[in-house]
């Protein structure tokens, strides 16, 4: 089992300024491999350039730029490159399928936040001084740099990542473990229903109130946003003090906003996965669900428009967002997994318009957000726990037709 940990550094100014410099060439490095690509396709040739060709070029830079690029990890730079062969095995896969290719782009300095060492040893080295309480992290061309290591690190360290946040660094680590041992067997089960007025609703009558950590940001993200605008557009290097703080502030804001996402939705799977031994929910698909409304064309004007409810809609796409229903159900399965529990993902269709009593199918049963009547049997109760006892019922028929 492969578990990732992250850990906030805290690096010298010097330290600071190199690890500017190492994500700096390295982004130099991959714009330089993707334009060598671009080059040899646009070239009468046809030429097709490939990750084994532009690593075996990796000598050669290195002794031709010794005080950039040579004095980075060689395996790191192989990882760059792997990394924008992944981007073309990506749209070479999406052209194939007919789907928007999204060619590879250039990434600037600001778009270009991480280095991968592809393992702990070459180039890297975490917990570099056992002997003092400190924990470090070694890198090549930077040095020991000191880490906060707020929890232990379980198994074998497999990678090591160095990724800039704001004005913060972080070490991500992956780590191999053995399976851990289940949790101890509840015999409960339960299914959930995701909200917008509640974050979740489950099988029990439960609710878990939604945060709206992104709504409740909005006046000082508004503010400093609107700070921000005043400033001219101009390249990073060209920016004021002020206007760099201002960058810094709403980087910031929006920062803080997605952690508090993610605290509330770790400690909602938790609580989920010691409670319950299987756990259904809906095979949501959210991307589909936050697309905005076609246009509609008045025939009896060319040229203009019908109402098609897009404000609205835009309205409960933010609110879909903030949730962060798809983050809650990654880390929902993955805690799963870890705990030995079972997660089941069913078909979303008609569970908040489906009686659970007697089993009449309707939209008229639904008669408001929150509130269900059955129109066949007169059955009342909240929508989101009719929804959450048709997705258990459903997930547990998926998952006696097929025992493991």
């Amino acid at each position: 089992m492969i578990r990732a940990y992250k850990f906030l550094m805290r690096p010298t100014v010097g330290q600071a300024i190199a690890l500017a410099a190492m994500l700096a060439d390295h982004c130099s490095l991959y714009n330089g491999a993707l334009q060598e690509r671009r080059d040899a396709y646009r070239h009468v040739s046809r030429t097709s350039v490939r990750y084994g060709q532009q690593s075996a070029q990796l000598k050669e830079i290195r002794a031709f730029d010794p005080e950039r690029q040579g004095r980075w990890s060689f395996s790191s730079q192989q990882a760059t490159l792997r990394r924008l062969d992944k981007a073309f095995q990506a749209f070479f896969r999406r052209v194939k399928a007919g789907e928007a290719p999204g060619y590879p782009r250039f990434r600037g300095v600001n778009w270009f936040d991480t280095v991968d060492f592809p393992r702990d040893g070459d180039g890297c080295r975490w917990d570099s001084t056992p002997h003092d309480r400190v924990t470090r992290v070694r890198l090549q061309g930077v040095g020991h740099v000191r880490a906060h290591r707020h929890r232990p690190v379980v198994g074998r360290v497999k990678t090591v990542s160095v990724k800039r946040e704001g004005k913060r660094w972080y070490v991500i680590l992956t780590a191999e473990q053995e399976q851990s041992e289940p949790l101890p067997r509840t015999g409960s089960v339960a299914g959930i229903d995701m909200g917008i007025a509640n974050f979740l609703a489950d099988s029990n009558g439960e609710f878990v109130p939604s945060p709206r950590h992104g709504r409740r940001a909005a006046a000082k993200l508004e503010a400093a946003q609107q700070a921000l605008a005043r400033f001219p557009r101009v390249r990073r290097d060209k920016r004021t003090a002020n206007h760099r703080r201002a960058v810094q502030k709403v980087a910031g804001l929006h920062r803080t906003v997605r952690r508090q996402r993610l605290d509330h939705a770790h400690k909602t799977a938790l609580g989920l996965v010691r409670e319950h031994d299987v756990i259904a929910h809906e095979d949501l698909k959210i991307r589909n669900m936050v697309k905005a409304p076609k246009p509609k064309p008045d025939p009896e004007q060319p040229g203009t428009f019908l109402p098609n409810g897009a404000a609205a809609k835009a309205g409960l796409n933010h609110s879909i967002s903030d949730a962060g229903w798809g983050v809650f159900l990654k880390i929902l399965h993955a805690k799963a997994e870890s705990a030995g529990r079972e997660v089941i993902a069913v078909d979303p269709r008609n569970t908040s318009r489906t009686c659970p009593q007697c089993g009449h199918v309707s939209a008229e049963n639904r008669l408001t957000q929150e509130k269900f009547h059955c129109a066949s049997c007169g059955h009342s109760a909240h929508a989101d726990t009719v929804g959450a006892l048709n997705v258990l019922r459903a997930g547990l028929a998926r998952r006696n037709a097929n025992p493991a």
